[in-house]
């Protein structure tokens, strides 16, 4: 039905009145204004004026506009200092947002993933396992990360943490498995520990998690209850062989300096012996030569000489006593217990003489003494 039919007269807008003709500008202005007062002002004179049906298309335009700006600032969003954001547009990577206040392209085109890289998780494992002698230990360990890669950490694996636990195990379990049980729980753990983050953090970067790992740490490290009795008898079996160890160092340190210094003391007193034996053997022969002279000079004297010093030398050390049997015959008191003194006192001069002189106590024959006897004997 048209504007001008006679039964809608009042539907056109551009006519006050059921006449035909040009449009009346004042009441079409006024038609506006009734409108846009409608809109703002509630409506307060909506009743009194006709074809006040509802907002034209001006409103819808502002009502655009409206939404439009809503729509515009919602993209408006602020990161915070320790967070870094990753824009997604239509769910693919576009970019890597930077703490402060940003700007996206609203829902549906883009989407920001806030990531944190700056704070310091951790994570734990506990288990028993299998050591390179054969043995069981469980080991408690603790291992502290940081998301350092925003873009990695959220695209490269399906989830980087679950990743992080999966290679968690496989490490620790790898280095034990190479590690004897006394050593990861004696002097071992710190090494256990930096062996099991070297493979960690190489696993996880072959990876792309984008996880940095920065300590790991070894909390225990010990033999299961049900096995302790045992274990502790094979500890105290150690700690007494390393005892024994210790005191034959010790008693080795002690002995074979004593052995080097008796050595060092018997081969002095050799040379000695040498030196003294050298000596002695050159005294005597030259005894030996001064006799011969003198017995070749005054025979019967010097081989007089000669038998009354060996028979002094014998008798000295004999018990026995001789008496002449052709005496007076009374009775002699004879000390021999005194006598006995006497001759050991002998020997012991004779031998501190024969330690002092290398003639072994024999003193030189004196020439003129033995030319005297001569005459003396002629």
């Amino acid at each position: 039905m048209g504007w001008n039919d006679d039964d809608d007269k009042n539907k056109n807008p551009w006519q006050s009145g059921g006449d035909k003709g040009p449009p009346d500008l004042d009441a079409v202005v006024r038609d506006l204004q009734r409108k846009l007062g409608g809109l703002f002002g509630g409506g307060r004179r909506g009743k009194d004026q006709e074809g006040s049906g509802g907002p034209g298309g001006g409103a819808l335009l502002l009502i655009a506009a409206v939404v439009l700006a809503g729509w515009v600032l919602s993209g408006f969003y602020t990161i915070d200092e320790q967070d870094r954001g990753v824009v997604l547009r239509f769910g693919k990577f576009h970019s890597t947002a930077m703490p402060g206040l940003r700007w996206r392209i609203p829902f549906p085109v883009d989407r920001v993933e806030t990531v944190n890289v700056s704070q310091t998780e951790r994570t734990s494992y506990q288990a028993p396992m299998l050591t390179q002698d054969e043995n069981i230990v469980d080991v408690d360990l603790i291992v502290q990360y940081r998301r350092a890669d925003p873009k990695a950490f959220l695209f490269n694996v399906a989830s980087a943490e679950d990743t992080l636990d999966d290679v968690i195990r496989s490490a620790i379990r790898e280095v034990v498995g190479k590690s004897t049980l006394d050593y990861i729980i004696t002097e071992g753990r710190a090494d256990i520990a930096q062996r099991t983050k070297e493979i960690i953090q190489a696993t996880l970067d072959s990876y792309g998690t984008g996880i940095q790992v920065y300590e790991v740490n070894l909390q225990d490290a010990n033999f299961p209850s049900q096995v302790e009795a045992s274990v502790q008898d094979a500890i105290k079996a150690r700690e007494d062989s390393e005892r024994m160890i210790l005191e034959a160092q010790a008693y080795s340190n002690d002995i074979i300096p004593r052995a080097e210094g008796a050595a060092a003391r018997e081969l002095e007193e050799s040379k000695g012996y040498e030196a003294r034996a050298i000596a002695d053997a050159e005294g005597e022969a030259s005894r030996f030569d001064q006799v011969r002279f003198e017995y070749e000079r005054a025979p019967e004297v010097t081989r007089q000489r000669i038998y009354l010093e060996t028979m002094e030398g014998i008798l000295a050390n004999s018990t026995k006593v001789l008496l002449d049997s052709e005496g007076d015959g009374n009775l002699l008191y004879l000390p021999l217990d005194k006598l006995m003194e006497r001759n050991r006192s002998d020997d012991d001069d004779r031998q501190n003489t024969s330690s002092m002189n290398p003639n072994d106590g024999q003193v030189p024959i004196d020439d003129r003494a033995v030319r005297g006897r001569t005459r003396t004997g002629r």
